[in-house]
């Protein structure tokens, strides 16, 4: 593995939930973007116009780390925090705006 390659931990619980909860059809595609994902560099990451990867300025971890927002299916987005080569899924949010607050 490349090192600048990202490394992906789907194992926070609040994830876990809602990756189990979706319907079918967006539970392919969130899948689909996680494959896309575990074959990326950070840097193809941050440029790629499909997720739109950016800061949450209005929330942070419980241990004080920045959230990052990006888009992970068809009209939604996920909440992750990047920690050295992971990418730590946090959460699923169907309304956009959830992932914000």
């Amino acid at each position: 593995m490349a090192p600048d390659r990202i490394r992906l931990d789907l194992n926070d619980a609040e994830f876990q939930k809602d990756l189990f909860n979706l319907p079918k059809q967006q539970l392919l595609s969130v899948l689909g973007a996680l494959r896309k994902l575990s074959q990326m560099s950070w840097d193809q990451l941050y440029r790629d116009p499909g997720f739109r990867w950016e800061l949450i300025r209005t929330r942070v971890d419980p241990r004080e780390k920045r959230l990052y927002s990006f888009r992970i299916g068809r009209g939604f987005r996920a909440v992750a925090r990047r920690d050295d080569e992971w990418l730590k899924m946090v959460s699923l949010h169907p309304d956009h705006d959830s992932a914000y607050e």
